[in-house]
């Protein structure tokens, strides 16, 4: 009887303790800096970071921005380490695109297929630009694909040529 009752105060604790968590209400304002961005506040509203008068000092907002599918959610540090994103960025822009290492994490597997809500943002801002982020990432994935077939084939990637590298001969007097 007596380990029966310590089952049911330890199962009684662990609930409370999960349902006391998912009611808390996640406020932007109420963030620290360190998890603002890439957060959806409890209201359905993205977290951004911003600068305030003082350039050294940064704080949490509200932005306008209202993400349909989630609310009330922090990224997780696997998250943002997987998808290449940096919680201290002010700010988001589409030149992220540019860069072929980035989009080479936002696509992988780890990041795309388990980071739904950086993928959501990522994805608005692709489109935002005109940009498809699925055809995007099908394309970065045919150039991997390629890249390893010519590696594994020992093919020589064509480049420039360059000139022999020859001594000049010596001046006969």
């Amino acid at each position: 009887m007596g380990s029966s009752m310590k089952l049911s105060l330890v199962l009684f604790f662990t609930c409370s303790l999960f349902v006391q968590r998912t009611l808390a209400d996640v406020i932007c304002e109420n963030l620290p800096t360190n998890l603002c961005s890439f957060a959806i506040a409890s209201s359905g509203k993205r977290c951004v970071l911003e600068n305030c008068k003082n350039a050294q000092e940064k704080k949490c907002k509200t932005s306008e921005v209202v993400v349909e599918k989630l609310s009330g959610y922090i990224e997780t540090d696997q998250c943002v380490k997987a998808c290449g994103v940096c919680r201290e960025s002010v700010g988001i822009s589409s030149d992220t695109f540019l860069s072929s290492e980035f989009t080479a994490r936002l696509c992988s597997p780890a990041c795309y297929h388990n980071c739904p809500n950086i993928i959501d943002l990522f994805f608005n801002l692709a489109a935002g630009e005109g940009v498809s982020l699925p055809a995007l990432c099908k394309n970065q994935e045919e150039k991997h694909r390629e890249m390893l077939a010519i590696l594994s084939s020992g093919d020589v990637i064509p480049g420039p040529v360059a000139a022999p590298l020859v001594a000049p001969a010596p001046a006969s007097l």
